[in-house]
């Protein structure tokens, strides 16, 4: 809490104190139940707030918070604060951001906990490798994570250089085992499964990204190495009590990686791809790509294109949750429409042959500070694919937000 007594007394010094923030009730509505989730409503209130102090000109102080509560037990009941998000649920108090912006001439460093993204495409992006998400409430919809980092950002004339090591590591949020994002298969029905937490690597990560801006274009190339921030699983079945003891842990990976955007007089061309490596016994090498086209028409923004994955060997897998390979093998858009300064739509959709999913949302705002968000999920395919194993949690929201 050091930074939040920093910022109240450079308030009271007079210095300059950057402010923003929200209160959000978020409730979904489905229709349906699930083998291992009768509830069919859910509710969530979060409290966010993001400050800066600009101590020097070469130093800016960030800090940010965020308060949680919900009925569906995805937020822990004991109130405290949380600095890594090593949990299954979501901490009732969250540290979203902590660091010390530093700027001198061509060098910029950040250290503390930080939001980092790499990558250009939508939907997908398979650079993003320090970008752990929130899928608990939502795996079709989901929101990044903070990680504690020391970032450094040398530019010059168009070139950057982006070099990341992450101490210690952060995992996402995934679905907990007895609601229904955790889509349980036929043949476990009637298994009860022991949730024996998760076994966190003890190394450090890290990484670097190197960015070119051309006259007709830009480009990068990216290195990771780590873990995937996705968990794979340990199972140990017990057939006379019918019983799964299962623990997550988390693969060793490599990244080499690279994306590029390059404008057209009528759309512009965007591509990111990236192989993965892994020393985990059990775990396979893979590759995911994209290539989308973007346009701009009036008041419309859309974006178009197809996801791809390039299996190497045939390792056996390990069970694993992989939004990231869900999405893969995909034709995936999105689009938006600004109606007017107080309204906008947004929708967002991939199809596989074996499943699909598509999100429809429309947001009011009223006034400078509140906001209504309605929306539909709708998803359907076979329950051997990724997004067709959740086609019974399509589901209606409705957000209320206020900002300050």
């Amino acid at each position: 809490m050091k930074i939040f007594l920093l910022f109240a007394a450079c308030t009271l010094a007079g210095q300059a104190l950057e402010q923003r923030g929200f209160i959000e009730n978020r409730a979904l509505l489905f229709p349906q139940t699930t083998t291992n989730d009768s509830a069919r409503v859910t509710d969530q209130a979060q409290i966010r707030w993001d400050a800066s102090w600009r101590v020097a000109a070469w130093l800016k102080l960030n800090g940010g918070i965020e308060v949680r509560a919900d009925t569906h037990r995805q937020v822990a009941r004991e109130f405290s604060i949380n600095f890594d998000d090593r949990t299954l649920t979501k901490p009732s108090l969250s540290m979203r951001t902590l660091s010390a912006n530093l700027h001198k001439g061509k060098v910029t460093a950040e250290l503390g906990r930080q939001i980092i993204r790499w990558g250009k495409t939508d939907i997908l992006t398979p650079t993003d490798r320090f970008a752990p998400r929130d899928y608990l409430a939502s795996v079709v919809d989901s929101d990044f994570l903070g990680v504690s980092a020391a970032r450094v950002t040398i530019a010059d004339r168009g070139n950057s250089l982006d070099l990341v090591w992450q101490p210690w590591f952060t995992p996402s949020w995934t679905p907990l085992f007895n609601q229904r994002w955790t889509a349980i298969p036929p043949q476990a029905s009637g298994v009860a499964i022991v949730d024996q937490g998760s076994n966190y690597p003890g190394r450090s990560q890290f990484g670097a990204r190197w960015n070119q801006v051309l006259p007709r274009g830009e480009y990068s190339v990216s290195f990771f190495d780590g873990f995937n921030h996705l968990p794979s699983f340990n199972s140990a079945v017990d057939p006379i009590s019918r019983t799964a003891r299962t623990q997550r842990f988390f693969p060793r990976m490599r990244m080499l990686g690279g994306d590029a955007a390059v404008p057209f007089s009528w759309f512009t061309l965007k591509g990111e791809a990236a192989h993965f490596s892994s020393s985990t016994p059990g775990v396979q090498n893979y590759s995911l790509y994209v290539i989308q086209v973007e346009r701009q028409i009036k008041e419309w923004s859309l974006v178009g294109g197809w996801a791809g994955e390039i299996v190497a060997g045939n390792t056996i897998n390990a069970p694993r949750f992989a939004p990231d390979r869900g999405f893969a093998k995909s034709l995936v858009a999105r689009a938006g429409l600004a109606i007017d300064a107080n309204r906008s739509l947004a929708i967002e959709t991939a199809v596989r042959s074996g499943g699909s999913f598509l999100r429809f949302e429309y947001a009011q705002a009223y006034g400078q500070h509140w906001r209504v968000t309605p929306g539909i999920a709708w998803i359907r395919g076979n329950t051997d694919d990724f997004l067709g194993q959740y086609r019974r949690n399509s589901y209606f929201s409705l957000a209320l937000r206020y900002s300050f």
